[in-house]
């Protein structure tokens, strides 16, 4: 699952590859915002990404695209 973070005051957004499900990000979501405190994503790679959650601006959580090289017909 590939999710894109927008943080306040930040001219770029962070993206995570996680094997999260869309459902298990939104509940860490949620529970950031609620609790006050912060958002705690591991990736694919068992790297992980910890953002306040006061300075989210959004989260956008997709499916992840692998990149296509060539024409498509």
């Amino acid at each position: 699952m590939e999710v894109k973070i927008g943080v306040q005051n930040a001219a770029r957004e962070l993206t995570v590859d996680t094997d999260e499900t869309t459902d298990a990000i939104e509940k860490l979501v949620t529970e950031a915002i609620a609790g006050s405190g912060v958002l705690v994503l591991t990736d694919t790679k068992g790297q992980r990404t910890v953002v306040p959650a006061d300075k989210l601006a959004y989260v956008h959580i997709g499916r992840s695209s692998v990149g296509q090289v060539g024409f498509r017909s």
